[in-house]
């Protein structure tokens, strides 16, 4: 279920922090961020974050598409391996 939109999007506080900081350096550099459930801003189009999977940080390019999507959509925390049953299907 959506916010709602009276609300307007969840943006930890201190995640504008760090992106109005980037934007004024002319380093071009990963922004650590541990808070997943923040929504993609405009204004971080163009920046690369560092989300944290609870392992790693996994590098996010910000693009146009991604505005108004979530960090751990594109920060998966799970690696799938593959199924155990498709031993027998490659053996054949």
């Amino acid at each position: 279920m959506p916010r709602s939109i009276w609300k307007g999007p969840f943006v930890d506080g201190f995640l504008l922090n760090k992106a109005e900081a980037a934007r004024a350096s002319t380093r071009n550099e990963i922004i650590k961020i541990w808070t997943r459930r923040s929504t993609i801003l405009p204004q971080f189009v163009g920046l690369t974050f560092g989300v944290y999977n609870g392992k790693k940080f996994i590098p996010v390019q910000v693009s146009e598409n991604m505005v108004g999507h979530k960090f751990g959509e594109f920060s998966p925390t799970r690696t799938f391996t593959g199924h155990s049953s498709d031993k027998k299907a490659k053996r054949g």
